[in-house]
């Protein structure tokens, strides 16, 4: 008998590893063994057949490992088959799920999920970050001008599944429609409008409109914000336009200027007219206030003449002499008897040399003492009196 070959009693007696001092089975395990036992669990477990004994049995044993292998391959394969459809969903995503090729309703919504591998094929779409694409091109206004337009557009996906499925390539159909709206809203424009104070009030147009044609498409975007970044005329003639539109600025400038001017003048003007106004009412007032004051006293001059008309005439006469005298500066006197003689009173010279005689008294009051003040006393008449003469 071989030093290997099984026994009826006891299969693993005369195995040489199993002779060890203590009597006990010791030594490392036998590796083929090991396989066997566990290929043989398997089998069983998946009702596979033990084998036999004999020749029989070994042809037996052979066909089990071969259908153990198999299914033991086959379960690690199961296990990896069902670990690969584990995955987890974000808060900001989507899941689109296509079922051997067919589109399902619903979609996968944040968490972890499960889905048979090779049998559905789930697409993430983040559906919060908003997305910018910017678009330039050239386009001709309403009044047949050409303009330089360059526009950005901001957007989010709400719809998922439209997003992916609805349109081949929605990044392309949102450029088609958005070069489509602002073509729209610019042939409707003049150029003047698009390139200055228009652009605010064409983005937001071109934003309605935009959003109406993806809603048709049925692409599951969502414009959020529309900016036209330049609006410029051509290259070509931008100096051209640029001088036209310097002009236009001094134009408004100077009519600011102008306005301001107004706003000053006119209110000047109009407080100037308000106090010639008031000026000429004082002045109406004062003179009729004063022909009724005179009409006042001639009649109480009246009523006085009546009574006593010498006395009155008389004393009208030497008013009016006053009046007039007080305001001449030479008085010319008839003398009697002296045929055409006639005595010329200064009075301005007489009046200046009595101002400087009154200036010199004064000065000699500051410092005389009063003996000189007894002298000039004394001196005064003697001066006065031929002058008191000549009067009479």
């Amino acid at each position: 008998m071989a030093w290997n070959e099984p026994d009826k009693d006891d299969d693993r007696k005369d195995d040489p590893w199993s002779n060890r001092p203590g009597g006990n089975d010791q030594g490392p395990p036998d590796i083929e063994e090991l396989v066997n036992s566990i290929i043989k669990k398997i089998s069983a477990l998946f009702g596979g057949s033990k084998g036999g004994s004999g020749g029989s049995g070994s042809e037996g044993g052979g066909d089990s490992i071969s259908g153990g292998l198999v299914v033991g391959v086959l379960v690690i394969l199961a296990i990896i088959w069902v670990g690969a459809g584990f995955y987890t969903v974000d808060e900001q995503e989507r899941g689109v799920v296509l079922r051997f090729g067919v589109a399902q309703e619903a979609v996968v919504l944040p968490g972890l999920h499960w889905n048979p591998p090779l049998v559905d094929e789930v697409t993430l779409i983040n559906v919060t970050r908003v997305y910018d694409r910017d678009f330039s091109n050239t386009m001709l206004t309403e009044d047949d001008n050409i303009i330089d337009i360059t526009m950005s557009v901001q957007y989010v996906i709400t719809n998922a599944r439209d997003y992916y499925l609805e349109v081949e390539d929605p990044e392309m159909s949102l450029q088609h429609a958005a070069e489509s709206a602002i073509r729209h809203i610019v042939g409707s424009s003049t150029m003047d409008n698009a390139i200055t104070t228009g652009r605010e009030q064409i983005a937001q147009d071109t934003m309605v409109r935009l959003q109406n044609y993806l809603d048709v498409y049925g692409t599951g975007i969502t414009i959020s914000q529309v900016n036209i970044d330049q609006s410029l005329p051509p290259q070509q003639v931008r100096n051209a336009f640029d001088d036209v539109i310097k002009a236009d600025e001094d134009s408004e400038s100077y009519q600011n200027e102008a306005r301001a001017y107004a706003n000053t003048v006119v209110p000047r003007a109009r407080g100037n007219a308000l106090r010639q106004t008031a000026d000429a009412s004082a002045y109406r007032e004062n003179v009729i206030a004063r022909a009724e004051g005179e009409a006042r006293r001639f009649t109480q001059l009246l009523v006085e003449y009546e009574k006593a008309p010498e006395v009155t005439r008389e004393r009208l006469y030497l008013d009016a002499l006053q009046t007039v005298m007080s305001n001449a500066t030479k008085v010319m006197i008839d003398v009697e008897g002296g045929g055409n003689n006639m005595m010329v009173l200064p009075l301005d010279q007489l009046m200046q040399s009595s101002r400087q005689r009154a200036t010199e008294v004064s000065g000699s009051f500051e410092g005389a003492n009063d003996f000189q003040l007894r002298n000039l006393n004394n001196q005064v008449p003697a001066r006065s009196a031929p002058v008191r003469g000549a009067a009479r």
